[in-house]
């Protein structure tokens, strides 16, 4: 096992990894007291060579690793990657290209959503991962020989997958179907961070512009906050709080206090001052630049069993091609359909109009049925 403490090191084993068609790349990290993701470790292999890299090491400079990672030549295999794309994005500024992820191909070659990587090996290579060093603060040091034998296994395993899952897409004519995540997962613009839509990451269930402009307000002060502290958005107050100051809009402190859920040194502190600047600003917005508030619309009964038609379709499509109905469309698209066939779905375009978007059409405009056989136990097509 080659341990990478050193930039000149690094710089041997990134030339070395230069000449290879693809590497594998894992990240140690911890984020759980901060807003940025610390990185503690890289584990990188290729067929022939694997490493870590000590990223904590006091003689170490990362630009090989970085500039690896912009070698075009050489693929960069991910399993369910986008953490660490971020992080790689983040301290240098440009994501890895190009870039596989496995567990977006795993989807493709029917393994299921988001199958894990232990369950990968355990299929493919039909090997059982000791999982001991899990949850390892990978920040402390010295590490044990476990630890790093556990987070060497991350790449080394995967060096084997990467194959044989490009083959199988290959072969069966389904890389154009991974084509579009892999694009969203090297986009730099997927990892950039805009605090004035950070409100839409929170669950709640108001439809009033005024509350929804008041939430879109507090979300990117807390956002922009917690980036500038490097502490987590949840640390500062947590997204519950945040939604009852919305419902509450307090004018004062004393009401900021009385909010339920609100700690009393963060009413009567520096936050507490913030949070009422921001509700102030609120009150003064013209209602043009409030959140537009989404309308919800039921499909109309006469519409309603055709998207329940199309919703079976597409579990018998899925099942046909194996691999899991979101990876042709979703709810939302369905709904959209069922109540305009002019919409514009993802299924109206490349690989899902032709084993889908096709067959939707046909059972739209009533060329065929879907027809359930007893002896074969499947759904078949049939024309009308």
């Amino acid at each position: 096992m080659q341990l990478i403490e050193n930039t000149k090191d690094l710089e041997t084993l990134c030339q070395d990894l230069s000449t290879q068609e693809f590497v594998c790349v894992d990240l140690e990290f911890l984020r759980e007291h901060t807003y940025f993701a610390k990185l503690c470790l890289i584990q990188i292999s290729s067929i022939q060579t694997s490493a870590i890299i000590d990223p904590l090491a006091d003689d170490i400079d990362l630009n090989p690793f970085f500039a690896l990672m912009q070698n075009t030549a050489v693929t960069k295999v991910f399993h369910s990657g986008r953490q660490d794309v971020e992080i790689i994005y983040n301290l240098s500024g440009k994501t890895p290209q190009p870039i596989f992820d496995t567990q977006i191909a795993a989807a493709a070659a029917g393994f299921g959503d988001a199958v894990s990587y232990e369950n990968l090996v355990n299929h493919i290579l039909h090997i059982s991962l000791d999982k001991t060093s899990r949850l390892s603060d990978w920040s402390k040091r010295p590490l044990t020989e476990a630890q790093l034998q556990y987070a060497l296994s991350d790449v080394t395993h995967l060096a084997k997958i990467y194959p044989y899952l490009l083959n199988y897409l290959k072969e069966n004519n389904r890389i154009e179907w991974i084509k579009e995540d892999l694009e969203v997962l090297g986009d730099e613009n997927t990892y950039k961070i805009n605090p004035d839509k950070m409100w839409q990451r929170i669950r709640h269930r108001s439809h009033s512009a005024f509350f929804l402009t008041t939430l879109r307000e507090l979300a990117s002060w807390r956002e922009k906050r917690a980036m500038r502290k490097n502490t987590p958005r949840q640390s500062l107050i947590k997204d519950e709080l945040l939604l009852n100051i919305c419902a509450a809009f307090p004018q004062n402190k004393e009401e900021l206090a009385d909010i339920r859920g609100m700690k009393s040194d963060i009413a009567s502190g520096k936050l507490g001052d913030e949070i009422l600047e921001v509700l102030q600003k609120v009150k003064n917005l013209d209602k043009k630049d409030y959140v537009k508030a989404e309308i919800i619309r039921e499909l109309p009964h006469t519409n309603s069993s055709l998207y329940e038609i199309l919703k079976l379709l597409t579990k018998v499509i899925a099942q046909q091609e194996k691999i899991t109905p979101h990876m042709l469309t979703d709810d939302e698209e369905l709904k959209l359909y069922s109540n305009n066939q002019e919409a514009d779905t993802s299924f109206k375009h490349g690989w899902r109009y032709d084993i889908f978007g096709r067959i939707a059409e046909d059972v739209c405009l009533g060329k065929i049925a879907l027809v359930y056989d007893p002896q074969s136990k499947n759904f078949k097509f049939v024309n009308i």
